[in-house]
């Protein structure tokens, strides 16, 4: 049974939609604490949370705001925390997606126990014209790895269908131990699938969404401010090493991207590369609109739009990872360069448009093509 949100409401094509993202992992492998920590590094982003877990929730770093039970609270900043069950799913990412809560993105902090590939049905499925599915990230205790596999066998088919995977508590083994962990995640995952390595749930916000700088008056401490206070005595002044963890290259063309190479080029892209960004100028006639592209891990989705008024024609691109040939994935995008874009046929779009958030025309449609109506993702 597909889930639908409780009222319909009419697609605004001009507001952007909210990627959500399923943060998944067993209990005990870190989830609330990597949450905690987005919370405390995301600037002005505003950030929606869905906790879906059994009972009553704490959550260590919100403690000013007290127990969660069963209601929706409003945390400074924007931050909306609510316990639910499946079934309950749309009803809440109707009320958070609401433009009054001006949220930006959605986390889902899954239960240790539930299947990551029903929450990702759920938002494949679901009629919100106000969301979209942004990527799901496994949560891994590096400690208790083996552990976790012997007493939850489901653990590989959890892995098998992550974007990212975050292997948690590194700073517990060695490096040894480590390689061999990493080298079985890789067996057990998609191919490609990206490791990200990490201790105390540090990773950086940026791998997941954009953070927006701070643009409203700040008078008071604000719950922000909290979070963040714990989070530099925690870390004990190494806060920074976040981000000097992961690097990010820039791209920009004012000459067309050709289709089938730029596509060629994402579906290689390598392991270390964990976000892509960006907007793309294909050029191709019946297809001038910006393609505003995005990728984590694994995931990769395409939005269509028109060009704001008086913008430039061009593609801007914004890649993020660790370990990166920075100057080999900027020749790759070199090669991607289209000097007549317009010479191309509509149907060297059919690759963009799989991952296309609109439906495929009829007339751009290929002949097998069997779901036109439905974009495939990255899987």
């Amino acid at each position: 049974m597909h889930p639908t949100s409780p009222t319909t409401r009419q697609p605004d094509r001009s507001a952007p939609t909210i990627p959500v993202v399923v943060l998944a992992g067993f209990l005990g492998s870190g989830k609330t604490t990597l949450l905690n920590h987005l919370l405390a590094h995301r600037g002005g982003t505003r950030i929606g949370v869905v906790v879906n877990d059994f009972g009553t929730i704490e959550i260590d770093a919100m403690a000013v705001a007290g127990q969660l039970g069963d209601s929706m609270v409003s945390l400074g900043g924007g931050c909306l925390c609510c316990a639910v069950d499946g079934s309950e799913l749309d009803a809440y990412l109707e009320k958070l997606s609401a433009p009054a809560h001006r949220i930006d993105v959605i986390v889902i902090e899954a239960s240790g126990l539930a299947e990551p590939q029903e929450l990702i049905r759920m938002l494949m499925a679901s009629e919100n014209p106000a969301i979209r599915y942004g990527g799901t990230v496994e949560v891994v205790d590096a400690a208790e790895f083996d552990a976790t596999r012997a007493r939850h066998p489901e653990t590989d088919r959890h892995l098998a269908v992550a974007d990212l995977v975050v292997l948690n508590k590194t700073d517990r083994i060695d490096a040894a131990e480590r390689t061999r962990i990493e080298a079985e995640l890789a067996a057990v995952c998609a191919p490609g699938t990206p490791v990200v390595a990490v201790d105390h749930g540090r990773v950086d916000p940026e791998l997941l969404f954009d953070r927006r700088p701070w643009t409203e008056p700040r008078g008071q401490l604000s719950f922000e401010d909290l979070l963040a206070g714990e989070a530099a005595d925690d870390e004990d002044g190494h806060a920074g090493h976040v981000h000097a963890r992961y690097e990010s290259v820039e791209f920009v063309s004012e000459q067309a991207m050709n289709p089938r190479r730029f596509i060629d080029f994402l579906d290689r892209r390598p392991a270390g590369l964990y976000r892509i960004k960006g907007y793309v100028y294909f050029g191709v006639p019946g297809h001038e609109e910006r393609h505003e592209v995005h990728a984590v891990g694994r995931f990769l989705r395409f939005a269509t739009a028109p060009w704001p008024r008086g913008a430039a024609r061009l593609t801007q691109l914004v890649l993020i990872g660790s370990d990166m040939d920075g100057a080999g994935l900027l020749r790759e995008l070199d090669a991607c360069r289209e000097p007549q874009p317009r010479q191309l046929s509509p149907e060297s779009m059919w690759g963009v448009l799989r991952y296309a958030a609109r439906p495929v025309r009829e007339e751009d449609a290929a002949p097998d093509d069997t779901c036109a109506d439905e974009p495939e993702q990255s899987y």
